[in-house]
């Protein structure tokens, strides 16, 4: 505990930039000034929807997604709002569990507890690191492996659920993996080989993928051999899952120039589209896509790119546009055409929008 007590907490601006630093973001300056008051809008709504001990519907993982986006607003945290953030630290640390998780119930364990170690590595405050050491071990256990019965040949292995008996996906694999890059987990440790197992065999690209669903375009599927039913399922390459998958791979320690890594990047730049989750024709999920869109584009550290049609996108530009004419009057975002996963509550789409227009900001 004490070595990894020495070791600093990573900046906010590292979480999702796998290490490589990167130039003054190229946006346009009116879009980025207009960026900037949508976040504050989007910060000031979601401090208005927080509770008197900081959490936000009392709920750990909201809460602690709200943690994040106030913490990494680019114009810094007012002092006047440290108060606050101590409060909402305070309140996710005070839902650990003996096992180590931190949630308010016995559901969905392992994407809360990741979160919010996110968000307390955020803090930069050396007081959670007994909370996040413990709270990394309990994600590290809940990986799928030996302990369960898993060999490498299994497709579930190396694979991260939400928590207990449930089946893996590459959602949640991201969100964990995640977690434990920026509370700085040893890279020598285990969890990372075998979490590129798993997201390999979760890309629809055969060279790679040994199993015989795989398709060859380069995308992400969501699970081993299917796709949620609410989006068709199957095994289709989607966006949300493409840019998680991605992630996987470049928080696991893949070069950016490895086939998979730039196959996912082909998928992405190709099926480019802001107004649907790519692949789906449906705004299911378009926020979470939006979030996690932002995420590897600015680990990929390419600002512009061609998609399939020759035409020239700078993502942080589109991107940002995108989320300033969505943005609701009173400061937040909701899913007006899909009610799966949250995304109709504000809380939670505000927060991915929020982490979308910060990373493209940075």
């Amino acid at each position: 505990m004490a070595n990894w007590m020495k070791m600093k907490f990573l900046s906010a601006a590292l979480l999702c930039a796998i290490g490589a630093a990167q130039a003054a973001p190229a946006m346009n300056p009116a879009v980025h000034d207009k960026a900037q008051l949508a976040v504050d809008k989007g910060i000031a709504w979601l401090k208005a929807h927080q509770a008197a001990d900081g959490s936000v519907g009392h709920s750990v993982g909201l809460t602690a997604l709200a943690l994040r986006v106030i913490l990494e607003n680019p114009r810094g945290v007012p002092e006047a709002d440290k108060p606050l953030v101590a409060r909402t630290a305070k309140f996710i640390a005070s839902r650990q569990n003996p096992d180590g998780s931190i949630v308010e119930i016995q559901h969905d364990q392992s994407y809360n507890t990741a979160v919010s170690i996110t968000a307390l590595a955020a803090t930069h405050d050396p007081q959670w690191a007994p909370v996040i050491a413990k709270a990394q071990q309990y994600i590290i256990k809940a990986q799928i492996g030996e302990s369960r019965g898993f060999a490498p040949v299994d497709n579930w292995y190396g694979g991260m659920g939400y928590g207990g008996d449930e089946r893996p996906d590459v959602s949640n694999l991201h969100v964990a993996l995640e977690a434990l890059k920026a509370t700085a987990l040893d890279p020598n440790d285990p969890v990372w080989k075998k979490a590129m197992i798993f997201a390999t065999r979760m890309q629809n690209r055969s060279e790679s993928n040994d199993q015989k669903w795989s398709g060859n375009d380069g995308g992400f599927a969501y699970s081993p051999g299917m796709d949620p039913p609410e989006l068709g399922g199957g095994t289709k390459s989607y966006g949300s899952m493409t840019a998680a998958g991605m992630l996987s791979l470049l928080f696991a320690g893949t070069d950016k120039a490895d086939p998979r890594v730039q196959a996912a990047y082909h998928w992405l730049t190709s099926n480019y589209t802001l107004d649907t989750n790519p692949g789906t024709d449906t705004q299911t999920t378009l926020f979470y896509f939006y979030g996690a869109y932002a995420k590897v584009m600015y680990a990929y550290g390419q600002d512009d790119f061609v998609d399939k049609r020759g035409q020239h996108h700078n993502w942080r530009n589109e991107l940002a546009d995108r989320l300033v004419n969505i943005q609701e009057r009173d400061g937040s975002w909701i899913n007006h055409q899909s009610k799966l996963w949250w995304e109709d509550k504000p809380e939670l789409a505000t927060s991915w929008a929020l982490l979308a227009l910060e990373h493209a900001l940075k």
